[in-house]
């Protein structure tokens, strides 16, 4: 027998330290190659690491809730013989990696702060091997492997995890719950049903006591980055107003040819990223971070779209957004978001923003100031776009009041990088491209 010591893998080189979220097995177990070992948490990834060997685990070496570095010794396992762990690819197709399989999937979420544009789940799914080196040992004998465990309620019903999470905001015990799944199996339309009752008066509805929420690995991470970047960012806002009844002519106009030409619903999220996107090619300053007293000018510009998930934020990013037309970002701004919410992101899908687009307005917010994500120099915020009498210049030169679609256009910026001067240049410059936008705009 060989004992093989289990390593934090490594998963890009700007993420050197995970937490311990939950081990999903215990001393004894017996396992196989590809069982997930235990869920982590980093600042760019929530994932599983599974399994390098068929095996049993003979000690966990940290702790629930531990931050430990990329690369440090996190389990130890005993395996028959002393080879080395065989190469993935030698692995049979049926026992392979898969991005749907369950032993090696991880959910991506970025610890960024900044609130949210789109979907209510960003599950995504990251490929990884454990890093394993091996030290002499001997065991006497393994136990039976310890299955299933995870994603059971207290009865030791399978639940899924978005049930599991749905019951648990609302404080509903699954074991009480009639399932109407396959094997009794609770559904989250059980839940919703169960919801449902509630409020109609027919589940009596106790009082509720005050209670502690531990918060998860993510929302503990994402605390920490909220305060890293309020802390050593001097955060300065501006707000201007926009009048987008242009882009509303628009997109009224260009929804069914956009939709044939991309395959996409037009929004009006890619149109405001698509004019940031070459506003901050002239604008360098935003696009830029602080590094070691010194401002480093980013040479891409990578807008980073902040989504919202119910367990925290996800920025996957537009690369070189600059360089693509409205059709090319309607596009690419779809695949991003569409592959948050169908958990298909890439580490590569969240890496090397270079400025943050956060549309609150899409939830009906209509003036706010947001945190900069770390360490990016800036971040824009679009609001509700609301319908609003304004006084607007007329032909012979006098005014007028009309009823014009306004937008209100919010800027948290570093103040060490940027002043108010080039905040509002910025700001300003996106504010005329988009209000020169008309029915006929073209893009290359």
């Amino acid at each position: 027998m060989a004992k093989l010591t289990i390593d934090m893998p490594h998963v890009g080189e700007s993420v050197t330290e995970a937490v311990i979220g939950k081990w999903l097995v215990s001393p004894g177990d017996t396992i196989r190659r590809y069982d997930p070992l235990v869920e982590v948490v980093t600042d760019k990834v929530n994932m599983e690491v599974p399994a390098p060997r068929d095996g049993t685990i003979v000690g966990l070496l940290v702790s629930e809730g531990d931050t430990v570095q990329m690369g440090a010794a996190i389990a130890e396992m005993e395996v028959e013989g002393a080879g080395p762990a065989p190469e993935p690819s030698a692995a049979p197709a049926s026992e392979g990696p898969s991005v749907q399989a369950a032993s090696r999937v991880g959910s991506m979420v970025v610890g960024a702060n900044v609130g949210p544009t789109g979907g209510e789940f960003t599950d995504t799914s990251l490929q990884v091997e454990p890093s394993v080196s091996e030290a002499e040992g001997t065991t006497a004998s393994s136990v039976k492997r310890r299955r299933g465990q995870r994603g059971r309620s207290d009865t030791g019903t399978r639940i899924s995890p978005v049930v599991r999470r749905l019951a648990d905001r609302h404080g509903i015990d699954v074991s009480q719950l009639t399932g109407s799944g396959t094997g009794g199996r609770v559904t989250k339309r059980d839940v919703e049903a169960y919801l449902e009752a509630m409020e109609a008066g027919a589940v009596p509805m106790a009082e509720r006591a005050d209670e502690v929420v531990e918060p998860s690995p993510i929302r503990r991470m994402i605390a920490e980055n909220m305060s890293r970047s309020f802390r050593e960012i001097p955060h300065a806002w501006g707000v201007i107003e926009v009048d987008v009844s242009g882009i509303v002519e628009y997109r009224t106009a260009n929804l069914e040819r956009v939709q044939r030409s991309t395959g996409q619903r037009l929004t009006y999220l890619p149109i405001v990223l698509h004019h940031v996107a070459r506003a901050l090619n002239t604008h360098r300053l935003l696009n830029s971070s602080w590094v070691d007293g010194k401002v480093m000018l980013k040479g891409a510009v990578n807008v980073g779209v902040a989504v919202a998930s119910e367990q925290g934020l996800v920025v996957p990013v537009v690369r070189g957004a600059d360089g693509l037309s409205l059709n090319e970002t309607v596009s690419e701004v779809a695949r991003i978001v569409e592959g948050a919410r169908a958990g298909k992101l890439q580490l590569e899908d969240v890496r090397g923003g270079t400025f943050t687009l956060n549309n609150t307005g899409a939830l009906g917010s209509v003036l706010g100031g947001a945190i900069i994500n770390y360490p990016q120099a800036a971040i824009l915020t679009t609001e509700s776009i609301v319908k609003r009498p304004v006084v607007v210049p007329t032909p012979e030169g006098g005014d007028a009041i009309a009823v014009r679609s306004m937008m209100n256009m919010c800027l948290s910026f570093d103040h060490r990088i940027i002043d108010g001067a080039e905040a509002l240049a910025f700001m300003n410059d996106v504010k005329g491209r988009l209000e020169s936008m008309s029915q006929g705009y073209e893009s290359r």
